[in-house]
């Protein structure tokens, strides 16, 4: 199986894992073999499933066919046997079709997915999180109406926030729901950026929306809205496609404009309080772009390196030429491609057990604690992975040289596919400002201090351990330095982004040193010791350049002036 090597590599990981025992604590069903075999399906799944589809998925893409968007050949039939396969609800409890899995199983299940084919992994992640949110906060009777059909399969689900003057800044937020004469709401608006916001693949889509729902300006006017397309046999809820975005990538995820008639809804919590409702679809969304991001990079740093080995170019002239794979720039290439792959995927699964966890555990404090420290790494892990996908996507066209750039070899594609990443579900500057002004500013850095009190107690008496602490040591003063600039924010704001890259090289360097302490050493725990050891030998000098750029302060934003005249 070609995707053996990441399988191993993610059994490995699972088994090494931070938290495992405080999941045990609590309940959850932390069984190694049972996950290893898990890991095992999915990964065949993947590979013999959805792989195959994706190159269609790129070629044929979707289109609009009298109002309704039709996906590519086979796309449908993949999904259903995806969905009977009951990949859809792994988190969710037994009794609702579920199987009742922890999220980090989840995270490593969906990572071979997206490696297989993002623009089909796109589709799971709405319908599962938007049961869990069902659960959470809906009617009973509207989540057993919808959670069983959605982890089945035979309902999809969106998440619709996003409108042409309204995008993170979802204040701005114009679409209404009003209720008519027999008390019922009713939505009118328009929606973009709305990922399979229609298709043939389910007999219903739910639009969880956000809407206006009182006089209230800003997010306080907001409430969160269930919009079905139809009722499942054709007729329609006033739910019309408007178009769907010609892209760069991600061909086979119809990307679609909504325009909302009128159209029946239902209130999920409490009116005027949408954003704070959506909170746990959106965090369990935000937490998907973890494996989605390593799960691209993944399978491109593979095919850079099976062709390393095999192309032959260069060494002494009266001899045969050598593997590309024996020049030491193409070695430093591969190394550092393999070795963010396995520090960001460590970190995207001890993220999903913080996260799980913060719903988990006995007391409302420790549950307070979990969720500051899943807070903390959310926005490194999304934004992070979501970099990681790119840059290892060009990392490896670079080593494949101009045959990386041709369609022959999947990683233009990859590529393609790879760059919107860092663009949804918040962009790279929204998650800096995130992490400054929230997680630093607001919460006076309690996930920062949870994570020191981590890393500091992983530390020992060797060499990987003091580049790591070197790091943690620069990451602590910085953020000290970024805390007392609290009252000049926009010389804070100019190092944010650089303050987060400081963040996920610490976080990842953690991640480094429990793979170099604990991944054994046969030749899976070997690959990952590599990879771990070359990202910490590098951290040190990484990690102090973003320093000076995080404190470096608004004066060099001087010259925009000049350039907007």
């Amino acid at each position: 199986m070609e995707y053996q090597s990441h399988v191993d590599a993610l059994v490995r990981h699972l088994e090494i894992t931070p938290f495992l025992s405080d999941l045990r604590d609590v309940g959850a069903d932390v069984d190694l073999d049972t996950w290893a075999h898990v890991v095992a399906q999915a990964g065949r799944m993947a590979e013999e499933l959805v792989a195959p589809l994706d190159p269609v998925l790129d070629r044929v893409g979707a289109r609009v066919v009298d109002g309704r968007v039709q996906t590519a050949p086979g796309h449908r039939e993949a999904w259903t046997r995806f969905a009977d396969g009951g990949w859809l609800g792994l988190p969710l409890p037994e009794a609702l079709g579920g199987m009742g899995l922890p999220l980090v199983l989840q995270g490593a299940c969906e990572e071979l997915l997206n490696r297989a084919s993002p623009a089909f992994a796109m589709l799971t992640t709405p319908g599962r999180t938007a049961a869990e949110l069902l659960v959470e906060s809906a009617p009973g009777e509207l989540a057993d109406e919808w959670v069983p059909r959605l982890l089945s399969g035979e309902w999809g689900a969106t998440i619709c926030i996003s409108e042409p003057d309204a995008g993170s800044d979802v204040g701005r937020i114009r679409t209404r729901a009003v209720k008519d004469e027999n008390d019922e709401w009713r939505v009118t608006g328009e929606k973009c950026w709305i990922s399979y916001g229609d298709h043939d693949l389910t007999a219903r889509i739910g639009h969880f929306m956000l809407a206006r729902s009182g006089r209230e300006q800003g997010v306080r006017g907001l409430s969160l809205f269930l919009v079905p397309d139809g009722d499942g046999t054709g007729a329609r809820n006033g739910v019309f496609v408007r178009r769907i975005e010609e892209k760069l990538g991600l061909h086979g995820s119809p990307t679609c404009v909504l325009g909302f008639e009128g159209a029946r809804a239902s209130l999920i919590g409490q009116e005027g309080r949408g954003l704070q409702t959506l909170f746990h679809m959106m965090l369990r969304m935000r937490l998907s772009c973890g494996p989605q991001g390593i799960g691209v990079a993944s399978g491109a740093y593979q095919t850079a390196l099976r062709y390393a080995q095999e192309r032959r170019q260069g060494g002494a002239p009266d001899a045969p030429p050598v593997s590309i794979a024996e020049h030491a720039d193409v070695q430093r290439m591969l190394l550092r491609m393999a070795g963010r792959v396995e520090t960001a995927r460590g970190l995207a699964l001890a993220c999903a057990a913080a996260l799980d966890l913060a719903g988990r555990a006995a007391d409302a404090e420790a549950r307070a604690g979990w969720l500051s420290l899943a807070q903390f790494l959310l926005p490194v892990v999304k934004d992070g992975s979501a970099r990681l996908a790119f840059d290892v996507a060009s990392g490896a066209l670079q080593v494949l040289g101009g045959a990386g750039y041709t369609r022959e070899w999947p990683v233009e594609q990859r590529l393609r596919d790879a760059r919107v990443f860092a663009v949804f579900e918040g962009t790279s500057g929204i998650q800096a400002i995130d992490m400054l002004h929230r997680r630093l500013w607001r919460e006076e850095g309690a996930g920062l201090a949870r994570f020191l009190v981590l890393a500091f107690a992983e530390l020992r008496d060797d060499e990987p351990s003091c580049e790591l602490a070197g790091a943690l040591d620069l990451l602590e003063r910085t953020a000290a330095d970024l805390s007392a600039m609290r009252g000049a924010a926009r010389d804070a704001e100019s190092g944010a982004s650089a303050f987060l890259d400081m963040c996920g090289m610490a976080a990842c360097g953690w991640i480094a040193l429990r793979v170099v302490h604990g991944a054994g050493d046969d030749v899976v725990g070997a690959r990952m010791k590599a990879a771990a050891r070359f990202y910490l030998a590098e951290l040190p000098a990484r990690i102090k350049a973003q320093a000076g750029l995080a404190v470096l302060g608004a004066d060099r934003l001087d010259g925009i002036a000049a350039l907007l005249e």
